[in-house]
């Protein structure tokens, strides 16, 4: 099947990541479909539209939008799929619900977007463990690199407008790069905020 306009995709490890490794057993630490934090991101590029050039090409990694892969359940309380459904291995999915791709061992952003990982919050007298609104760029986008934003750099974004990701072991925030909102300098106490749960995964 060669798509005309959408991307062809199945998910890497199914539609849910919902499993944990403790010791030598297995752990369901969610079973629910509608819990959009357990569900798959991760897919592999079966097919690239025929109709346009992208970037994105077949055999890439990408990272995409939480309905794709998702289940949920109408106003009768029947199970549904997301409108990207061909098969439960098959999925076709618009250009904008792509995040992020990989090639040759290296994620690139597409234009739009950024990731964000969080750094520690060093406010003694709060209960967040990281400081809000502030991060350090993993991924820039085409569009931040001609701000001279490179990845590497503390950045702050606008309240709400941050979606969490969890990628190769580490917690980020996917954030529409029109809302990075100042580059700041190191103090040099700066620490990025991994959670242990990330980790483990």
């Amino acid at each position: 099947m060669k798509p005309y306009i959408d991307f062809l995709i199945t998910p890497i490890g199914g539609r849910y990541n919902n499993i944990k490794a403790v010791g030598e057993k297995q752990l369901i630490i969610n079973t629910e479909i509608s819990n959009f934090k357990t569900i798959n991101r991760k897919g592999l590029v079966l097919q690239h539209p025929s109709n346009r050039n992208t970037e994105i090409k077949k055999g890439d990694e990408v990272i995409v939008h939480h309905n794709v892969f998702r289940r949920w359940h109408n106003m009768h309380g029947e199970e549904k799929n997301s409108r990207s459904y061909l098969s439960e291995n098959q999925y076709l999915v618009s250009e904008d619900q792509i995040f992020l791709y990989k090639r040759n061992g290296n994620w690139k952003a597409l234009n739009g977007y950024c990731f964000v990982q969080p750094i520690k919050s060093k406010n003694e007298l709060s209960l967040d463990k990281e400081k809000p609104l502030v991060g350090i760029i993993k991924f820039v986008d085409e569009k931040l690199a001609k701000q001279d934003i490179k990845v590497g750099d503390l950045v702050g974004f606008s309240p709400n407008d941050e979606y969490e990701f969890l990628l190769e072991g580490k917690k980020m925030y996917r954030i529409m790069s029109k809302f990075i909102t100042i580059k700041y300098e190191y103090q040099g106490d700066e620490e990025e905020y991994n959670p242990s749960w990330a980790q483990s995964s």
